[in-house]
């Protein structure tokens, strides 16, 4: 049988269950993690270098984390913005219970952790936040970005995190080749072998 991966839907085998204390919005939190889950020991590095090189999310509005694993990046926007409802999207469904187990630990109820399907269909994002599935391959990758960053709502960002070995630059030209004028990309950092992209979805008065 071959081995589960974090972009398993349904990992086998019976979850092994830890706590680990992790900093999310400036403060310390105990949050759970389990096996077959993307960095299950700590938040990884690359997630690392996107919480601490992005600005403070906007008050309130629709926000996704694409890939959000155990979910760091849910709860530090879900922390951040109160107010604000978060979209947590991944395959893997373990990974998707752990979200949901965290927020309510940490008394979040802004965050729906869900299946890509289970989005509505109509939401526009005042913010997209991920660190992608690399290794998912390129052409799953790139069809994932091309179905998600065009819900951006317009005057709003996407902010990815790829390790510059895994082939962030070449990431960052495919976008700027296979999106429309409405979209700028840009590297915002880089760090720890890192970079930092930014897609602004340009505003009618932008494009004005």
């Amino acid at each position: 049988m071959a081995p589960d991966h974090y972009f398993s839907s349904a990992p086998s085998g019976t979850p092994k269950l830890r706590q680990i204390t992790v900093q999310l919005a400036g403060q310390q939190y105990d949050v759970t993690t389990a096996n077959a889950v993307f960095s299950p020991e700590h938040i990884d590095t690359g997630t690392q270098v996107l919480l601490g090189n992005i600005p403070a999310p906007p008050p309130g509005g629709d926000f996704l984390d694409l890939g959000c694993g155990w979910g760091p990046i849910s709860l530090h926007l879900a922390l951040s913005s109160p107010h604000a409802t978060v979209w947590a999207v991944d395959v893997n469904e373990r990974a998707l219970d752990l979200v949901r187990m965290n927020a309510e630990k940490l008394g979040l109820a802004n965050v729906n952790a869900v299946l890509a399907e289970d989005v509505p269909a109509e939401l526009a994002f005042r913010g997209i936040w991920s660190n992608p599935p690399i290794r998912v391959g390129k052409n799953e990758l790139h069809s994932l970005l091309t179905t998600w960053i065009p819900r951006l709502e317009p005057g709003s960002d996407a902010w990815l995190v790829v390790q510059r070995n895994l082939g962030s630059d070449s990431l960052q030209r495919w976008l700027e080749g296979e999106l429309d004028d409405e979209f700028a990309v840009s590297r915002a950092a880089t760090s720890k072998g890192f970079r930092v992209l930014r897609v602004k979805r340009r505003s009618a008065r932008d494009l004005g």
